[in-house]
């Protein structure tokens, strides 16, 4: 072998032409381009198919599934550690427990998935019933599974058998509504999993609805209705030239609406006369529940008040009156009847700062132009509190007050310019709501 002088050139000086351009700029050579362009992107996409793979495999996986499978693992890794037989017959059944459970819930479901209520508002005590029908659309055998049907707080299952394809299965329910309440039914979702519960896989089929339980409610009929029936509407002090509240005669003058001369009284006078009128305003009805946990004795009570002011409500809108209900808080919806009873299936008793006092000051300020204003509160409410709430209440407005004590007999007493109406039971409102106007 033979030794020149000459000096190789270094692999470092042939590649470093190559990454400098004439302007100086560094190039990326074509092994860095696919690492830096095209490998992480096509890496990072097998990862993702990768994932579409075992990702749903993973989250079907219980909780009491990756347990086993925490457990498993540790006890065969102790066995091989230390040559226990028991520990590693224990992990291989655990871990075969988990790779037999996965095929439990591999597969594909089709179903078609309706949820029907024979009704979405009951009254207190009705019977409310419902209806699951699930049909296979697919082409091909489905396997059992289950049903799961949240209602409230609790979860109701109904087993899927076997379907064939095109087959239908159906499910009767029914719901408890034995307190006021709105329960959301749904969403069904059917569930496939192992024996064991190591497995679990959902799917989710329809969306929930709600289920209104209104409360109690009773006809106010005849003169029971009366206190809230203002059929010339009420009085105020504005004139007016055309109304339906005579007050006074006077002089004709230029401009006035000759339909309302009055002709008698012109003859005798030799002068022409008109009416002259009152404005009244339309009846309009305030409805203030306190909902304040303070304002009552038991639950019973808030119930009976709930109760009653749904009633007035609703007698006040079959005879086309205004209606305003208010809340500490809020006021309901009372467009109609139906949307009233859905706000007072919702409202819950709740400890809050506001007393009865609040509310009806509340009462006065959003509606100053109410012809009535009706308070309802339970037993623990005072006259003194009483006589504070109806002066933030303006004048001319007749003030109710109902209170909601079960197991007492009615009673009506004045306090102040407030008639308060002590009542047992809901069938004892028509008979005390007579005796407002005696």
């Amino acid at each position: 072998m033979s030794v020149t002088g000459e000096k190789k050139p270094s692999p470092m000086a042939s590649i470093g032409p190559r990454l400098a351009s004439a302007s100086g700029a560094v190039r990326t050579s074509a092994p860095a381009r696919w690492v830096v362009g095209t490998g992480w992107p096509r890496a990072l996409g097998g990862v993702r198919a990768a994932w579409r793979v075992i990702g749903p495999v993973l989250t079907t996986v219980s909780g009491f599934g990756w347990a086993v499978l925490a457990f498993s693992l540790v006890f065969l890794l102790v066995g091989l550690e230390f040559g226990w037989r028991e520990f590693l017959v224990i992990g291989c059944v655990g871990l075969a427990a988990v790779v037999i459970a996965i095929g439990f819930a591999l597969g594909r479901s089709a179903y078609a998935v309706r949820l029907d209520l024979a009704s979405e508002r009951v009254v207190v005590g009705e019977r409310a019933v419902g209806r699951i029908t699930v049909s296979n659309t697919s082409q091909r055998t489905l396997l059992p599974a289950r049903i799961e049907l949240p209602v409230g707080a609790s979860l109701a299952g109904f087993p899927l058998p076997r379907l064939a394809p095109g087959q239908e299965h159906d499910d009767l329910f029914g719901i408890p509504t034995n307190r006021r309440q709105v329960i959301t039914v749904g969403p069904v979702r059917s569930v496939r999993g192992d024996p064991l519960g190591l497995m679990r896989r959902e799917l989710r089929w329809t969306d929930a609805v709600d289920l209104f339980v209104h409360p109690r409610t009773v006809r106010l009929e005849g003169s029971a209705s009366g206190f809230i029936k203002d059929l010339e509407g009420l009085a105020s002090r504005d004139l007016s030239n055309n109304d339906v509240s005579f007050h006074a005669l006077r002089e004709y003058v230029p401009g006035d609406d000759r339909r309302y001369i009055h002709w008698k009284t012109t003859a005798r006078t030799g002068t022409l006369m008109v009416r002259q009128f009152e404005e009244t305003r339309r009846s309009h009805l305030a409805l203030a529940l306190s909902t304040n946990t303070a304002d009552y004795a038991s639950d019973d009570e808030f119930e009976l008040a709930v109760s009653a002011c749904g009633s007035l409500g609703i007698q006040a809108l079959m005879e086309e009156r205004d209606v305003t209900v208010m809340v500490q808080g809020a006021t309901l919806h009372s467009e109609t009847g139906r949307r009233l009873l859905d706000d007072l299936s919702a409202i819950e008793e709740e400890e809050k700062r506001e007393t009865i006092v609040q509310l009806s000051k509340v009462a006065g300020q959003t509606v100053p132009d109410a012809s009535v204003a009706v308070l309802l509160f339970g037993g623990p409410v005072t006259p003194t509190q009483l006589q504070a709430a109806s002066v933030h209440l303006p004048l001319g407005v007749r003030v109710v007050g109902v209170s909601c004590q079960p197991g007492t007999e009615p009673i009506r007493r004045q306090i102040g310019d407030m008639t308060l109406l002590t009542i047992g039971d809901l069938g004892q409102l028509p008979a005390a709501l007579r005796r407002v106007n005696n």
